[in-house]
């Protein structure tokens, strides 16, 4: 109790209206007949309050088209918001207010440590009902459930629901140990599975936001898969870790520092690579033209050390950044929805 207490003034309501949608505005102005532009659509989510005062993680999904925000205070006081940044891939937005009161915070604490079976609480304004706070624990850590190439989701069954998206799930210490974002809904509402980003994902975008006002992420130029028996046996490697290389993209800086496809990469800049995922978040918060190093098992050789300078990731249609893909999981990804 005296957690909730503490961390709800920190807390926030996130109202967005967003515009009509372009391709309909597009039509209207040229089909004569066409019933006239309905009003901005309302968007309702949640937030919370980081240091310094005045700026408020939330999700990007809530903030998405938005043409104005209002951020509404537990004391009943309400401001309207910019966006400083924001990053679909994440689903991480930063947005910042002008209060002339001094305003309460919450502390990040760390994600990697959490264990499940921990409890947890979910704090946000579910169907638009504020400061609601819900209790739960730690489900599953580390969850993937085909939202992007970045999924490494906290998996709570605390209670969430649409409206809690970029409220904070906290430990029993009240840090925040993951931003709400999606939940698995067969009926629509909660049904015991929800999902939270990763607070340590979480503060490394945010503060890339706060600097730059986006993220830019590096590129290495190959897909991936997870290593196959065959794969570990013809690279000599004792076990099935790493991350496979399925296929090298021409001219990428993979592809210029000589990585071939069947090449297993173990290690980046000394630091272990122990499945597909490790090497793709790696790489991605790694600045674009850094010089990193790669330790590859090759088929056939053994161990191969290479230096490779990483481009920028460019981004497709779909949001997803070249190089990125990874082969699709043996079994189809959750259909989780945004909360």
């Amino acid at each position: 109790m005296e957690v909730a207490e503490a961390v709800q003034p920190a807390v926030v309501n996130v109202s967005a209206r967003r515009g009509p949608d372009t391709v309909e505005e597009f039509l209207r102005r040229f089909v004569e007949g066409l019933p006239s532009a309905p009003s901005p659509r309302p968007s309702l989510g949640s937030g919370f309050i980081v240091p310094p005062e005045g700026e408020i993680a939330t999700n990007a999904h809530v903030v998405r088209g938005a043409v104005d925000i209002v951020v509404g205070l537990a004391d009943g006081s309400e401001y309207p918001a910019t966006v400083v940044g924001a990053d679909p891939l994440s689903d991480m937005a930063l947005l910042r207010i002008r209060a002339e009161e001094a305003l309460a915070t919450l502390a990040f604490g760390s994600s990697s440590q959490l264990r499940v079976g921990e409890p947890v609480l979910a704090v946000g304004s579910p169907f638009g009902l504020e400061q609601t706070v819900t209790a739960g624990i730690v489900s599953a850590t580390g969850r993937f459930i085909g939202a992007g190439p970045y999924d490494d989701f906290v998996q709570t069954d605390a209670s969430i629901n649409p409206g809690n998206s970029g409220g904070p799930l906290l430990d029993g210490a009240g840090t925040v140990v993951g931003i709400n974002t999606a939940i698995v809904a067969p009926t629509g509402t909660w049904a015991g599975i929800g999902f939270a980003i990763p607070a340590d994902l979480a503060q490394e975008v945010l503060e890339r936001l706060r600097q730059e006002g986006r993220v830019v992420r590096g590129y290495l130029g190959v897909t991936i898969a997870p290593v196959s028996p065959d794969a570990a046996r013809r690279a000599y490697l004792p076990a099935r870790r790493g991350a496979l290389v399925v296929g090298v993209f021409p001219g990428s800086p993979a592809d210029r520092a000589g990585m071939l496809a069947g090449d297993v990469v173990t290690y980046l800049d000394h630091e272990d690579i122990r499945s597909p995922r490790d090497l793709t978040r790696r790489v991605a918060f790694t600045r674009p033209g850094r010089e990193v190093v790669l330790e590859l098992a090759r088929p056939d050789v053994g161990r191969v050390q290479i230096s490779v300078t990483l481009g920028e990731a460019q981004v497709d249609d779909e949001g997803v950044p070249a190089g990125a893909h990874r082969h699709p999981p043996a079994s189809p990804p959750l259909r989780a929805r945004p909360a």
